[in-house]
C-alpha cells in the first residue's frame, strides 16, 4: 500500500490570514444551520459487530475515479468499526426515513448499537456494510485514505456499488429538523 501525502507541500497558508482568529465553535455551528444538506446513515460492519450513525458531512470528490469523501466523529462506534472493516455504506435517505434518520442520530431514547437496525429493512451490497432498503441511493465504498481531522476521521471512499430508486422526496436537515424534499 501506498503512502503518499497527496498534499501540496509547495503551497504556504497566508501569513496575515493565519493570524487571525476563527469564530467561536457556537457562531460557526448556527452558521451551519442554515445549510440545508441531504441527510445519510453511514454503516460499517466487521464481523458480527454493525454500526451506524446519521449523518451530514458526505461530499462528491470525484466521478473518475468515483469517490466520496466522509467525516466520522472519532468518538463514535461506527468510527472504528469504518477502521476496522476498511469499508462504509453511503445511505441517501429518502423522506419517507425520518424515523430511522432519528434512530442513527441517537434522538430515540433507549435505541443504541445494534437495535439500531431494528428500525428499517437492512442487507450488504459487496462491501459487508449495512444497505438501508428503500433509500434514495446507496454508496457501497472501500475506503482507500484515513485523515485525522481534529474531532473527526475523513474517509476517502472508492464506490465500489451503487443502488437507486428514482421515486420519492428527499430527507434534508435544515434549522435543526428535518424536512421533506420533493422531487
Amino acid at each position: 500500500m501506498s503512502k503518499e501525502i497527496n498534499q501540496r507541500l509547495d503551497w504556504v497558508p497566508n501569513a496575515r490570514l493565519g493570524a487571525m482568529p476563527t469564530v467561536s465553535s457556537e457562531h460557526h455551528r448556527y452558521g451551519m444551520r442554515h445549510f440545508a444538506v441531504g441527510v445519510t446513515i453511514i454503516t460499517a460492519g466487521h464481523g458480527a459487530a454493525r454500526a451506524g450513525l446519521t449523518a451530514t458531512a458526505v461530499c462528491s470528490v470525484t466521478a473518475d475515479p468515483p469517490r466520496l469523501v466522509v467525516f466520522v466523529n472519532k468518538n463514535v462506534a461506527a468510527s472504528q468499526r469504518v477502521l476496522d472493516s476498511g469499508a462504509l455504506c453511503v445511505n441517501v435517505l429518502a423522506g419517507d426515513q425520518e424515523e430511522v434518520a432519528k434512530v442513527f442520530a441517537g434522538m430515540l431514547q433507549d435505541v443504541h448499537g445494534l437495535a439500531r437496525f431494528e428500525h428499517g429493512l437492512w442487507n450488504e451490497i459487496a462491501t459487508g456494510a449495512p444497505a438501508l432498503d428503500g433509500a434514495l441511493a446507496n454508496f457501497d465504498c472501500r475506503v482507500i485514505k484515513v485523515f485525522d481531522e481534529s474531532t473527526h476521521h475523513a474517509f476517502l471512499c472508492e464506490v465500489l456499488a451503487t443502488r437507486e430508486r428514482n421515486d420519492g422526496e428527499a430527507l434534508i436537515y435544515l434549522n435543526g429538523s428535518f424536512h421533506r424534499v420533493a422531487q
